[in-house]
């Protein structure tokens, strides 16, 4: 048994609870004055994705960057709707945040542990002992880490495109200033669309990267996609019960 217990993996559709269908809920439904008004609605949509992701961090025992990177984004919306900003710098929030973060991945990539090992080569779902043993056993360490930088380029590339997609989006939906029932109204209509606008264009090139590492991947290590892929722990089989012979057969 391994003295480091393995991370359990996250839950799916509670992220997209907390995340994303309770805040949408709160801003949608609770912003008018006869209910909680604005300001108070717009603290419970924040609270809710604050506790989901101290809870993760308090079960999973590990941090997951790309939910501390959404979680960043939604604090960050809060507070300038708290701060009653104009439109516009929520725009320009909106597109700041993925452009920096594919910065911070640019930055990495000259370091000893880029950011596309934890986003793209994660020792969650590759086998990466049994990669790294491949390509040392090949002689492709360097060419791996060019496929490295080149995976790094297309994940910069795609955080850009989700900041341009974000920006253009916020310009299109947020009128009103913050504070407001109706900057509340327009903040969850604009997290509905941000879905099919920008963030799965932003994942078709996510998975285009992906798919590009694994085939650089099989191409220098010579192993298939089934030994690439971690396997999931096996369950313990249940004990059975010993035998108990028949006193009458003996």
């Amino acid at each position: 048994m391994s003295s480091k217990a393995e991370a359990k993996p996250e839950n799916l559709f509670l992220n997209l609870i907390f995340n994303i269908g309770i805040p949408w809920a709160a801003l949608a439904l609770l912003s008018k004055p006869e209910r909680l008004g604005p300001v108070w609605a717009l603290v419970v949509a924040v609270a809710f994705p604050l506790g989901y992701g101290a809870w993760d961090l308090a079960v999973r025992r590990k941090t997951n960057f790309i939910s501390i990177l959404g979680l960043v984004s939604v604090v960050a919306s809060g507070g300038l709707g708290l701060l009653k900003v104009a439109p516009f710098w929520f725009a320009v929030k909106s597109g700041a945040v993925p452009v920096l973060i594919g910065l911070a991945v640019l930055a990495s990539s000259r370091t000893k542990r880029p950011l596309v090992r934890e986003i793209l080569y994660n020792e969650q779902v590759i086998d990466v002992a049994k990669v790294d043993a491949a390509l040392d056993a090949r002689g492709n360490r360097p060419a791996f880490d060019r496929l490295i930088n080149t995976a790094s380029l297309l994940l910069v590339a795609t955080f850009v495109v989700s900041g341009v997609l974000n920006f253009g989006l916020a310009r299109y939906v947020i009128k009103s200033p913050g504070g407001t029932p109706e900057f509340n109204a327009e903040l969850a209509k604009m997290h509905l669309l941000d879905i099919p606008v920008a963030t799965v264009p932003s994942m078709a090139m996510m998975m285009f990267a992906l798919w590009k590492l694994l085939g650089g991947i099989k191409a220098l290590t010579g192993l298939s996609l089934e030994e690439i892929f971690k396997a999931p722990p096996e369950k313990p089989k249940p004990k059975t019960e010993p035998e108990v012979q028949n006193p009458d057969k003996l």
